[in-house]
C-alpha cells in the first residue's frame, strides 16, 4: 500500500477508540488497537521501523472495528491476535507448565509426578528439573514405601505387585502395612518436600555408609548420587523465595529475546508461597523488540481470558500504558521491584527465561528430529473401513502434547478398498477448507499420517493439488518407523519424540475406528428392522453390495441373487430401505 493510498484510507476512519487489521487478501498481516483509530492509522504512512514499513508495503486493505471503551479495544486486540497469528505481531505461543508432586485425597494416598495435580491433593512444587524430582521421588517410595499405582490397579488385589518385590512400596493393599502406619509415612514424605531435607538424606546416608562398610562400593556410589541429588533438591526449588503475603496472588514475569523469538516467565505465588511455574513462547517479528514490548503483549494476550492476580511483578515496565492502565482499573497493581525479596523472585523469573525453551521434552525433541522450529499444534489422520465398506477418515488434534477435542473433525469417505485414494480424499478435504478459510482452526505446524509411504504419498499429493504448506510425516504401525522427506526413520522405543507421535496416531485411529464403528451399528439397526432378515443374511447382503446405500440401489433381481433372500424378504429389503 502506497503512503498516499493510506493517508486517504485514514481520513475515512472514525476518530473513536478501536481495532484495526491490515490485510493482504484475507491474510491478516497485523492487528492494533487504538484510542483514536484515524490518528494511530494515519501514523503508519510514516513507519518508524523496517518491519512495520514492509508490513504496511504488503497490505493492501485497512479494517476497522470501532469500541466502546479503550478497555474493550484492548481486550478485542488480543483475541484477534490470538485467533489470526498475524505475522507483523509479537505472538505468544504456548504454555509449558513445569513437573509438580502430589499426595492425593485418597484413604492411602498414591505419589506421583504430574503437571495437573487432582483436586484436593496435596501439592509441592512446580520444579524446573524433573530428571532430579524423579531420583528424588523413586529415593522417597524406596525409603517410605509409597504406593504409585492407578486406583484401577490398587482395588480388590490379593497379593502385593511387583512395586513391593522391588522395594518400592510397602503393599497397604494387601494389608502388608496398617493404614496408621502408612499415613505416618505419608507425613514423612510431606514434610521432606515442606523443606526438612533430613527425612530423607539421613537414611539415605546410613544405607549408603553401610554399604561402603560391606564393601559394595557401586551401590554406595549410586547412594552417594542420589544423596546428592536430595541435599540439593530444595536448594534449587525456588520455594524459599516468596512474595508479599498481604496479596492472595502475584505473578512474577522475567522477559528475554533472543533473534526472532521471546520467551516469558512466569512464577505464581498464592499467600507468599510459590506454586506454579510456566513458560511461554513468543514470535517476535524480524528481532529486535524491545522485551518491554514482548512484555506488553504478553499481559492483554495471557490475561485477556484467564482471572487476574492481585499484582504483577515485572524485570521491566510495560510500553503500553493502556495496558497498565486496564490492569490497574481491574485492581491489579503492577509494580518492577528494585530490591528485597520481590527483586529475587524477578531475577528468578529472568534466569528461567533466559534458560531458554525446554528440548528434552517430547515436543522439543520431535521438533529438533524433523528440523522443525516448532509442532506445539498436530493433527493426525487416519482411515477406518471394513472391506472397503462404511469408510470414515479421522482428524484429531494435539495441542502442546494434549488432545484438544473441540479441534477433532470426521468425515465420512466413498466406499471402495483402496486406502490411498481415501487418505489423499480425507487430507484434500481438509487443505481445501484451510486454504479456502472454511476452517475455523489454526493451520497446525505438523500433519502425521497413520501408515506407511503410501499413505503419506497420497497425503502429500493432496497437499500439492491445493496448494497447503503444511509439513507432513508417516508413522508405520508394525515396526513404528517414522517416515519423513528425508528418509526413513527407527526411533528407539524410548525416544520422547516417537512418544509423541504414538500418542496423536493412537488416537487418530481410535476416533477413526470409533466413528466407523458408530456407522456399522447404524447399519445394523436399519437392516434389523427388515422382517425375515437376520444376522446371516445381513452378512450377506454386506458381503455382496459392500454397504447400506448399495442395498438401498438394488434390483429386486439382484437381491433375490442373495443366498438366504426370497422375492418376499427382497420387497420387504425396499420398502424398509
Amino acid at each position: 500500500m502506497e503512503r498516499s493510498e493510506l493517508r486517504d484510507r485514514a481520513a475515512e476512519l472514525p476518530t473513536d477508540p478501536g481495532v484495526y487489521r491490515f490485510l493482504e487478501g484475507d491474510d491478516v498481516l497485523y492487528v492494533g488497537k487504538a484510542v483514536d483509530v484515524r490518528d494511530r492509522v494515519r501514523s503508519y504512512a510514516d513507519p518508524r521501523g523496517e518491519r512495520i514499513r514492509q508490513m504496511v508495503e504488503r497490505a493492501a486493505s485497512i479494517d476497522v472495528a470501532v469500541t466502546d471503551t479503550e478497555t474493550q479495544a484492548l481486550l478485542l486486540e488480543a483475541n484477534l491476535i490470538k485467533r489470526h497469528q498475524p505475522r507483523y505481531n509479537v505472538r505468544l505461543k504456548d504454555d509449558k507448565s513445569y513437573p509438580l508432586v502430589q499426595l492425593t485425597e485418597h484413604r492411602i494416598p498414591r505419589i506421583e509426578i504430574t503437571r495437573d495435580p487432582d483436586p484436593g491433593a496435596t501439592v509441592f512444587g512446580p520444579f524446573t528439573d524433573k530428571g532430579r524430582v524423579e531420583t528424588v521421588v523413586k529415593a522417597l517410595r524406596e525409603t517410605y514405601g509409597l504406593r504409585g499405582c492407578s486406583d484401577h490397579k490398587y482395588a480388590n488385589r490379593d497379593r502385593p505387585c511387583l512395586d513391593y518385590e522391588m522395594g518400592l512400596c510397602t503393599a497397604p493393599c494387601t494389608g502388608e502395612i496398617d493404614a496408621e502406619r502408612y499415613r505416618g509415612d505419608v507425613e514423612s514424605v510431606a514434610r521432606f518436600f515442606e523443606g526438612e531435607t533430613g527425612v530423607l538424606a539421613d537414611p539415605l546416608r546410613r544405607e549408603m555408609d553401610a554399604a561402603a562398610e560391606a564393601e559394595q562400593f557401586e551401590r554406595a556410589a549410586n547412594l552417594r548420587d542420589r544423596l546428592d541429588a536430595v541435599e540439593s533438591f530444595h536448594g534449587d526449588g525456588g520455594e524459599a523465595v516468596s512474595a508479599r503475603t498481604d496479596e492472595d496472588a502475584v505473578d512474577v514475569l522475567g522477559v528475554a529475546v533472543a533473534g526472532d523469538t521471546a520467551t516469558v516467565a512466569r512464577l505464581h505465588s498464592e499467600r507468599g508461597q510459590l506454586v506454579d511455574r510456566s513458560r511461554h513462547r513468543l514470535d517476535a517479528p524480524d528481532g529486535g523488540e524491545r522485551s518491554a514490548a514482548v512484555l506488553t503483549a504478553f499481559l492483554t494476550q495471557y490475561y485477556a481470558e484467564r482471572e487476574l492476580p492481585d499484582a504483577v511483578l515485572c524485570s521491566e515496565r510495560p510500553d503500553d500504558r493502556d495496558v497498565t492502565a486496564w490492569l490497574n482499573a481491574e485492581g491489579v497493581d503492577v509494580r518492577v521491584p528494585g530490591a528485597g525479596r520481590e527483586a529475587k523472585l524477578v531475577d528468578l523469573a529472568l534466569k528461567n527465561a533466559r534458560s531458554g525453551p525446554d528440548r528434552d521434552d517430547g515436543l522439543g525433541a520431535l521438533a529438533d528430529a524433523l528440523g522443525l522450529a516448532s509442532v506445539s499444534r498436530i493433527e493426525g489422520f487416519d482411515v477406518s473401513h471394513a472391506g472397503g465398506s462404511s469408510v470414515v477418515g479421522s482428524d484429531v488434534c494435539f495441542v502442546d502434547g494434549a488432545a484438544e477435542k473441540s479441534a477433532y473433525r470426521r468425515k465420512r469417505l466413498a466406499d471402495g478398498n483402496d486406502d490411498y485414494a481415501r487418505m489423499r480424499e480425507l487430507v484434500r478435504w481438509r487443505a481445501a477448507r484451510a486454504v479456502e478459510g472454511r476452517d475455523d482452526r489454526l493451520d497446525p505446524d505438523l500433519l502425521l499420517i497413520d501408515g506407511g509411504e503410501g499413505q503419506l504419498g497420497a497425503a502429500r499429493d493432496a497437499l500439492a493439488e491445493t496448494g497447503w504448506d503444511v509439513p507432513a510425516v508417516a508413522l508405520a504401525k508394525e515396526r513404528e518407523l517414522v517416515i519423513t522427506e528425508r528418509g526413513i526413520f527407527d526411533w528407539d522405543d524410548g525416544d520422547p519424540a516417537l512418544h509423541v507421535l504414538q500418542r496423536v496416531r493412537d488416537e487418530a485411529h481410535r476416533f477413526a475406528v470409533q466413528y466407523h464403528q458408530t456407522l456399522r451399528d447404524d447399519v445394523r439397526t436399519v437392516l434389523e428392522d427388515v422382517p425375515g432378515v437376520g444376522g446371516r443374511t445381513r452378512r450377506a447382503l454386506l458381503r455382496r453390495f459392500g454397504s447400506v446405500e448399495n442395498v438401498r440401489a438394488a434390483s429386486i433381481e439382484d437381491l433375490i441373487d442373495v443366498p438366504g433372500v426370497g422375492e418376499k424378504t427382497a420387497r420387504s429389503i425396499r420398502d424398509r430401505l
